[in-house]
């Protein structure tokens, strides 16, 4: 090897060694400087916490929601999916006050189980119901309808859904975490998230009205209206052919109690929950 060759090789190694030098010396200022110290307390908040990451706080995790709640941006309790006992741990530790958020709940807009919904076809292809859905809702008459197939007890992750007797998906409502992933699930949007007190529930999604809505189905809601007439004034609007609860109107089992089809009802805890017990007796 020449000693040109040798020599460029050494400048070339002295070059590398001072660029590796000024981005050490950047780096190590740069450590110096903008170093964001972290709370040591997050760890423990963030250990005291769930884990399972639902949402249901309004953070996308629970490692996001313990910062939020270490820097006294949230309340412990606005975690829903924690124990009452856990709130108040979280709470001692950092000397803050719980705070109390109302648990919410998916919810299911539909009472059309198989044997309420008149069959136009047979559907045998992919046990979806996406694929129910886009051939022709899976050959029953209420195209609005739960398809019956299970995709949202699939989706959940928490085992917080099953599909009971009648093809339809019962939300058991402790496991619950209103993580949402149901509600994407569904191909025609039955489910909705609510908080768990508001227990009236219109079982119905479908626009179609009258002698046509029952020939559909059994527990169809055919606008009668009678539940807007036997709510608190401006508690029901009748809209689109289905009743609509305004929000944080406080209606009760009274005004469901002349519905001819059962189409609203007031549901305590579990969807189907009564209907769920009858059926386990009655085998």
């Amino acid at each position: 090897m020449s000693a040109e060759m040798l020599l460029t090789i050494g400048t070339a190694g002295g070059i590398m060694l001072v660029i590796a030098g000024f981005f050490g010396v950047v780096l190590a200022v740069a450590d110096r400087w903008l170093k964001v110290v972290e709370d040591p307390r997050l760890d423990i908040v963030e250990g005291k916490l769930p884990g399972t990451n639902c949402g249901a706080c309004g953070e996308p995790g629970c490692r996001a929601f313990a910062e939020q709640v270490v820097k006294g941006a949230s309340a412990p309790g606005k975690c829903t999916v924690s124990s009452p006992e856990a709130i108040e741990d979280i709470a001692a530790f950092l000397g803050v006050d719980a705070g109390k958020e109302e648990k919410r709940v998916a919810r299911l807009h539909c009472a059309g189980g198989k044997s309420s919904v008149r069959k136009l076809a047979v559907y045998s292809g992919e046990s979806t119901c996406r694929a129910a859905f886009i051939v022709n809702g899976g050959g029953r008459a209420c195209a609005w309808g739960c398809l019956g197939l299970g995709d949202c007890e699939r989706a959940c992750t928490f085992d917080a859904i099953y599909m009971n007797d009648e093809d339809l998906p019962v939300v058991i409502v402790d496991p619950c975490t209103a993580c949402g992933d149901c509600v994407d699930a569904c191909p025609v949007d039955l489910f909705t998230i609510m908080p768990v007190s508001h227990d009236v529930i219109v079982q119905c999604s479908s626009p179609i009205t009258g002698d046509a809505a029952r020939a559909a189905c059994g527990v169809a809601c055919d606008a009668c209206g009678r539940c807007a007439l036997d709510a608190p004034e401006g508690a029901i609007e009748m809209r689109g052919g289905l009743p609509l609860i305004q929000i944080r109107a406080k209606v009760d089992v009274g005004c469901t109690l002349r519905c001819p089809t059962g189409a609203i009802k007031s549901v305590r805890g579990n969807q189907f929950e009564e209907e769920d017990e009858e059926q386990r007796e009655a085998s």
